[in-house]
């Protein structure tokens, strides 16, 4: 068996798995790529050792503590790594490598395994991951997709990347569209930290000598932020502008937030938050319109009263590059035309 050196962040790669021995909701918050979570305390359990803690005594928390893990351990040893090999060697943390992960290593190499603790815990992956958004955003090459709302610059992204494009697909990670109709339904956007995580993880696997494509967000999509130092070189990069007609955006816009008709009361509610700013009358109408499923009428106001407006003023001032823009017109947003688009911007890049 190696002797034990602590493992660094960037060592990670090398081993056969990645234990995560947090408990589950340490886990959704945020966790390393990669790992399989394996609590040693449950939810519950960790809350009671927690108040037992502060309210008993550090003593009994760690003895019913010991008798927890080692409840859970067994568990993990007889279901989870039943089927693990003699030279299998995996690599545990917990929040700061400390108890959780260091009681799992030990069972593990007591049976003969080749486990290893990584060194300051889920902490020091998440001090590597603001180095890393630290360090790549501003070496990174990037062409900022811009376009009015219904442009479809997710989908000519989504086409840039089938075609072997780098792509950082932000609205994606966020599991949201960006505005104020941009939430999916039924799915939960990922914590702050996770969503940093996942920008990070596709910036390490980026060369650095090709260009990135995104798109020009703002620096909040639902309520996940985007780093800062990204907001400041999303602001300086060259920017392209897909200009689609009226037409075509309205037609995508069916599209794309169908599913928005599903349920006319969520949509109704939400349209309600632009009451000051388009007045209450406007508002009421388009919520009348929602309940009616009345979407083309309700999407086509939308646009000429909400989001045009503000859109070339809100590029012109974030993008310092934004008079100097490729400008890229379409009559067409179907699936060809956002495939030709995609083509066009490659053959632009080549040039």
């Amino acid at each position: 068996m190696s002797h034990r050196q602590p493992v660094r962040v960037p060592e990670r790669h090398q081993f056969d798995a990645l234990i995560d021995a947090r408990s589950p909701a340490e886990f959704e918050l945020d966790h390393i790529p990669g790992s399989i979570n394996c609590p040693v305390l449950s939810n519950a359990e960790r809350a009671e050792i927690g108040t037992i803690y502060k309210q008993v005594s550090p003593f009994e928390a760690k003895r019913l503590g010991a008798a927890y893990v080692s409840a859970n351990l067994a568990r993990h040893l007889r279901e989870t790594f039943a089927d693990k090999p003699a030279n299998w060697k995996p690599l545990v943390y917990c929040w700061r490598g400390g108890l959780r992960s260091g009681s799992m290593v030990t069972w593990l190499r007591l049976v003969g395994w080749d486990a290893q603790q990584l060194a300051g815990g889920y902490k020091a992956f998440r001090g590597h991951v603001i180095a890393q958004l630290e360090s790549l955003v501003p070496q990174l090459q990037m062409r900022v997709l811009c376009g009015a709302t219904g442009s479809a610059k997710t989908r000519v992204l989504h086409a840039l990347a089938q075609r072997g494009e780098q792509v950082l697909d932000l609205e994606g990670y966020a599991s949201h569209k960006g505005s104020l109709l941009g939430g999916l339904p039924g799915i939960e956007q990922p914590s702050q930290k996770r969503f940093e995580t996942l920008i990070a993880e596709q910036l390490e696997s980026f060369d650095l000598s090709r260009p990135v494509y995104l798109e020009g967000e703002s620096a909040k999509i639902g309520r996940v932020g985007l780093p800062l130092v990204l907001v400041q070189h999303l602001h300086k990069a060259a920017v392209i502008e897909v200009r689609a007609t009226e037409a075509a955006r309205l037609s995508y816009l069916l599209r794309d937030y169908a599913y928005l008709g599903d349920d006319p009361e969520v949509l109704a509610t939400k349209l309600g938050w632009l009451k000051e700013l388009q007045g209450k009358e406007t508002v009421s109408r388009w919520q009348q319109w929602a309940r009616e499923g009345e979407l083309p009428a309700l999407f086509e106001e939308l646009m000429a009263r909400h989001y045009d407006p503000h859109y070339e003023r809100s590029q012109s001032n974030h993008f310092e590059q934004w008079p100097r823009r490729q400008i890229l017109e379409t009559d067409q947003l179907s699936d060809e035309a956002i495939a030709g688009l995609a083509q066009q911007i490659i053959a632009m890049q080549a040039r």
